[in-house]
């Protein structure tokens, strides 16, 4: 199951004042942003009954052994959801149904690397795996919270470290200035 509860949320708050400020907006161009405000402009109260009601659904499934996935319908077409951002929103709120925070972390790695037949390459951190690995400065199992604390990235035998992870969140910001949208 992948609730994507990230691509449901922004859509029963839409009004909310902390998702028309979200700062992440500031990498979304403002053509994107004006769609997204005229899109998910309707039906805001009927959307939040509907997700309290996904949270409750989720939860029964979580405890009747349905195994979970991460999922979040990133896309500009999706209001409000943001590309690598949202998925830490999607861990927070599979906790918010029910999961553990180890539950929520293994709905985005070893669950997915079962589900596609790859856990003897993917989703554990083992020696001869592949090592795309996200370092983190506190303890999500404390705080699921925690897992948007990065320090390091390593992707594809590269490393990022977050000097190098921030230049690419500034070079993000300005390509959404300058972006023109159709």
């Amino acid at each position: 199951m992948v609730p994507t509860f990230s691509a449901v949320v922004p859509d029963s708050e839409i009004f909310d004042v902390h998702v028309t400020t979200d700062p992440r907006l500031k990498y979304i161009p403002l053509a994107i942003q004006k769609r997204w405000t005229d899109a998910a402009s309707a039906g805001a109260a009927i959307k939040s009954k509907s997700f309290e009601r996904k949270l409750q659904v989720v939860g029964a499934m979580h405890r009747a052994g349905v195994l979970f996935l991460a999922g979040t319908d990133t896309a500009w077409i999706q209001p409000y959801t943001f590309a690598g951002f949202s998925l830490h929103d999607e861990l927070a709120l599979l906790v918010k149904a029910g999961l553990t925070p180890m539950e929520s972390l293994r709905t985005a790695t070893i669950n997915p690397a079962r589900f596609l037949g790859m856990e003897k390459d993917l989703g554990t951190i083992e020696e001869g795996k592949v090592a795309n690995l996200v370092l983190v400065d506190a303890d999500p199992l404390a705080d699921i919270h925690n897992t948007t604390k990065i320090l390091e990235v390593f992707l594809a035998g590269k490393e990022f470290p977050r000097p190098a992870l921030d230049q690419m969140l500034k070079m993000a910001e300005a390509a959404a200035k300058s972006a023109v949208v159709n």
